[in-house]
């Protein structure tokens, strides 16, 4: 041992060996490895085309192909904290390990660098937002980089990159250019799928398909606007004008998703109002029965699968046509309803605050009103009109949540317009009320009073008739009596009543549910409304089509014009990318956040040399205006798992080779018929947004031809969270944790901050907690490699779990033992021997490796991890270390951590780098385990052994020491009082008194 000199000159302070493995030394290890690893591209997947090579023509050359990803991070400005780096590890850990197998493995990160905090940082300075988001890109980079994270760092990009931008905006365009045929059969023997809007529109051209709304015309005699409406009710993106989101707080729209169940912004917490607005739309519920039934073919999370399903929220009933008399015309007020069986019970309807027939309502109320319903029927007001347009305004203040939540009284006024029941002829009044929702099914219901909890107390307020339809089984306890003039009867099961009308011309053949269960009166009424023509059976979903537009600067402009007739023209290929302008003002147009009835004002529309440009189409130079909202920051992050394949591309999206070798159905043995990434790893928070968008758009760029999966990601991980104790003072303000002391008195724990007392919470890690601790502090304290063995040995992947700072340094002293088995720490020189192992060592070396790849396999390093340790553990027993066991313990180690491990490789004397060796293979002749010593006791004395399995069960241990001679002559033939089984070490036996 080495000693410092003290202040007398003796040498009494100990100092630590010249080669002993500590911080400064790891340090130093990674920094020159890291560097080694990026001169060297050892990392870098290789296409089967050759292109994106390391100039040697590196080509797949026929390996399987392993695609493993991260879920696109924002680049914060805050940095990345250690709970951050948890699922970037574990995906280079899978990395590492597929690429010791001798697979081609694609590993990369990117950016999804469009988003609102980049932008309400720009608000605040002044400092584009572009400028503020590539320093956040550099710092985070940093900050994995010096993780070692093993990316092909050749393939990341930006979302704000122009060449990618390009891409996106080329996607919208194709989806723009797209309808969705629920007829046409798609190459794996589906039905429906995109296909390009041209063979819609040649149907309409030669006559093939009538043109809705224009029956009689020719497709040529329409003129281009109205060409345009035609066919916008049909492309897969389309302007709609219906009910949105409008948040005035934030100043712009919102998509459902980010709206909370309480009806507020999910960023901001504003209210959220409904207003009807010119947004641009993706019709996402066409896919909306492929994007349930294909969740069948991914191996996903089972929670992840059902959340999705829920969201999307299929459900099988029937569309129903009730004919309305306006005073212009009649009209067609088309109502889904999953209980057709019902329509004898329908005594009036009820249509949404926004729902157009409201633009259509008679000038004066009629005289059919009964007078002692008159005032609350139309509200004291003079006229219908005035009656809407009042009780519109008051809808706009109400968000969703409220509207629809159970507990409120209802409101709703009349119509003044009356809709005729399609099966019993009966003139329903119509009303207006909030608790439908024009979002949810066709915004108008049948009102069916003795079958619906929300019906029943409307009727009830309202003076209108109750009809029951249902009635209970007759084996139940219950009877309709229960119900009659106090309640809604609400059952899916029971036996139909009232149900039944007789033919006549205007209806067609007569009718009788009466007698049926309720399955059965469904499928009945069904036929017959289908067979009338005034109704058909019809798949329903809760999904509502994705609404696409933000009145924001920091997205993506719309590769979208509009001429002097406002109809839209998508730009052509060589047009791209549409890039950001300058403006002289990054903030959206902010209101009241009460006052819903402001309009969006975007910060596009402040640069009118971009707004309106001359632009040849084809057809000479025009005026035109573009479009000034911008695609939400969910665009880019839809798709960008396609670029990683050849980010260099200028092409094409994704070339189709290229996206067969590395996406392909059945691309290799792990990889499903639907195709798509083999690992992706992330949060369950974007079980839904994300997920199911990205889902959407390849399922479009499938049934076009582009990618030939079906689905994007085959197998997905969701990672816990890393969550650690915060602390507060006596006022319950947070204290730095890094300062809080703790002190142990027998069982009892207590903390004190600056000597006062400090009290403990456990949640997430933040800096308005002021509990974070970031990968830069592990990084030169203790160096990335013990950062990452203590990350992947916390417990399970899937599981959140605490951060204990006190905890990293077992890592570090495992670490240490491993380096001190293989070097001596004095002289730096390798110790290990080229001896053969004894049995009990080839034994322990070969159930680690088999033990270790079963782990690696199922993404649970933690295991791994304990196993390597026992296998180092025994090797430090050992009077010298062979060569064959500790080689094969410091490539399984590898994946983890990685740094020391190639320092090592290196030290005993290969050329090549580890990350290219292979994984060992454990040989079937050492595995197994050996027989353990049972102890049997009989009062505490032991009276016998067995020896037994490790893996023995506890019954089948008790039998077999309950069967030894001595026990039995202890018991004196009697059976035991109690056995106490702790398997596979001890059976202890207590006999009858």
């Amino acid at each position: 041992m080495a000693f410092e000199q003290g202040n007398n000159g003796q040498a009494d302070v100990p100092s630590e060996p010249e080669y002993r493995y500590n911080a400064e030394l790891a340090q130093k290890i990674e920094g020159k490895w890291q560097e080694r690893w990026q001169q060297q591209g050892s990392f870098w997947a290789a296409n089967t085309d050759g292109r994106l090579t390391d100039g040697s023509g590196r080509h797949a050359d026929g390996r399987t192909p392993y695609f493993v990803m991260d879920m696109f991070p924002y680049p914060s400005g805050k940095g990345l904290h250690v709970g951050h780096p948890l699922g970037y590890i574990a995906t280079d850990v899978v990395s590492r390990y597929h690429r010791m197998k001798g697979e081609n493995v694609l590993h990369a990160m990117g950016y999804d660098a469009f988003g609102l905090p980049a932008e309400q940082y720009a608000v605040q300075t002044g400092q584009h937002p572009r400028i503020t988001t590539e320093q956040n890109i550099a710092n985070m980079r940093r900050q994995l980089h010096r993780l070692g994270l093993s990316f092909d760092d050749r393939r990341s990009f930006a979302t704000i990159d122009p060449g990618y931008m390009r891409w996106t905006q080329w996607i919208f365009t194709k989806i723009y250019n797209s309808w969705y045929d629920p007829e046409f059969v798609r190459k794996d023997g589906g039905k429906g799928s995109a296909r390009p809007i041209d063979e819609l529109i040649e149907a309409f051209t030669s006559g093939r398909r009538a043109i809705p709304g224009h029956e009689t015309d020719s497709w040529d005699s329409l003129s281009a606007q109205e060409q345009s409406d035609v066919l916008n009710d049909f492309r897969l993106a389309y302007i709609s004008k219906s009910p949105v989101n409008w948040c005035p707080g934030l100043g712009t729209v919102l998509a459902n998703e980010e709206v909370t169940s309480e009806g507020r912004s999910e960023r901001g917490n504003f209210p959220v109002f409904q207003r009807e607005l010119r947004q641009w739309s993706m019709r996402i519920t066409a896919y909306g029965h492929r994007l349930i039934a294909d969740l069948d073919t991914l191996d996903w999370p089972e929670k992840v699968k059902l959340m999705q399903r829920n969201w999307i929220g299929e459900s099988h009933g029937a569309s129903v046509h009730f004919e309305v008399e306006t005073p212009s015309e009649r009209k067609d007020m088309k109502v889904y309803t999953t209980r057709p069986d019902t329509l004898f019970g329908t005594t009036f309807a009820v249509v949404s605050p926004e729902h157009s027939l409201l633009d259509s309502v008679p000038e004066e109320w009629p005289d059919s009103i009964p007078s002692d319903k008159r005032a609350l029927w139309t509200g004291g007001y003079a006229t219908p009109a005035e009656a809407v347009h009042a009780y519109r305004l008051e809808a706009e203040k109400k968000t969703s949540k409220d509207r629809v939540d159970e507990q409120n009284e209802k409101t709703g006024l009349f119509t003044g317009l009356y809709a005729t029941n399609p099966i019993t002829g009966a003139k329903l009044p119509i009303f207006t009320a909030d608790y439908v929702l024009m979002d949810y099914g066709t915004g108008a219901i049948m009102a069916v009073p003795g079958g619906d909890d929300r019906d029943y107390d409307f009727a009830t307020k309202f003076g209108l008739p109750v009809v029951y339809t249902v009635k209970p089984l007759p084996d139940s306890d219950d009877d309709l009596s229960n119900y009659e003039g106090k309640s809604a009867f609400v059952s899916h099961d029971g036996i139909v009543i009232n149900s039944s009308t007789e033919a006549t011309e205007k209806l067609g053949d007569a009718l009788s549910l009466d007698g049926l269960r309720v399955d059965d009166a469904i499928a009945r009424v069904t036929a017959w409304l289908q067979k009338a023509h005034v109704g058909e059976g019809t798949v329903s979903y809760r999904l509502r089509d994705w609404l696409f537009s933000r009145q924001r600067y920091w997205g993506e402009p719309f590769p979208v014009v509009y001429d002097d007739d406002n109809v839209p023209h998508t730009l052509p290929d060589s047009m791209l990318p549409v890039n950001l302008p300058e403006v002289p003002d990054y903030t959206p147009k902010t209101y009241d956040p009460e006052d819903a009835e402001t309009d969006p004002e975007a910060p596009l529309s402040r640069n009118d040399d971009w707004v309106h440009v001359t632009l040849d189409l084809g057809d000479g130079p025009k005026r035109y205006h573009r479009d000034t909202n911008t695609m939400p920051n969910w665009a880019g992050s839809c798709w960008y798992y396609l670029r990683y394949i050849d980010p260099e591309d200028s092409h094409h999206m994704v070339d189709p080779a290229e996206c067969e070798y590395w996406l392909g159905p059945n691309h290799n043995e792990t990889a499903g018929a639907s195709g798509g990434v083999d690992l992706y790893v992330g949060g369950v928070e974007h079980a839904v947004l994300h997920l199911l968008y990205s889902r959407f758009w390849h399922k479009v760029l499938y049934d076009l031809g582009f990618v030939d999966s079906m689905e994007p990601f085959h197998k997905l991980f969701n990672q816990g969270m890393i969550q650690a104790y915060a602390y507060t003072d006596s006022r319950g303000q947070y204290v730095p944790a890094a300062e809080v002391e703790e002190h142990q008195d027998g069982s009892d724990t207590t903390y004190t901050w600056n000597g006062e007392p400090a009290f403990r919470e456990f949640g997430k890690m933040g800096k308005s907690l002021k509990n974070i601790i970031t990968p830069d502090d592990m990084y030169s304290t203790y160096g990335a490699d013990t950062f990452r063995l203590y990350e992947m040995s916390m417990g399970p992947l899937s599981e959140s779990r605490p951060w204990n700072t006190r905890n990293v340094i077992g890592g570090m002293r495992f670490l240490q033992r491993l380096w001190r088995n293989v070097l001596d720490e004095n002289s730096g020189e390798v110790k290990v021997v080229d001896e053969q192992p004894d049995l009990k060592t080839l034994k322990l070396l070969h159930n680690t490796i088999h033990e270790v790849t079963e782990e690696m396999e199922a993404m649970r390093p933690n295991t791994a991890i304990s196993r390597l340790i026992v296998l180092n553990n025994h090797m430090t027993s050992l009077k010298a270390v062979p060569r064959s066991v500790v080689e094969p313990l410091v490539i399984m180690l590898s994946p983890i951590a990685p740094h020391i491990c190639e320092e090592l490789w290196e030290k005993l004397g290969h050329a090549e780098p580890l990350s290219s060796a292979k994984w060992p293979v454990a040989q079937e002749q050492y595995l197994g385990k050996d027989n353990v010593t049972a102890v049997v006791q009989v009062k505490g004395k032991i009276r016998g052994k067995l020896e037994v399995s490790p893996d023995i069960s506890a019954d089948e241990l008790q039998a077999l020491a309950l069967a030894l001679p001595a026990v039995k002559e202890h018991l004196g033939g009697k059976p035991p009082r109690k056995v106490i089984v702790k398997a596979p070490k001890i059976v202890s036996v207590v006999p009858q008194a």
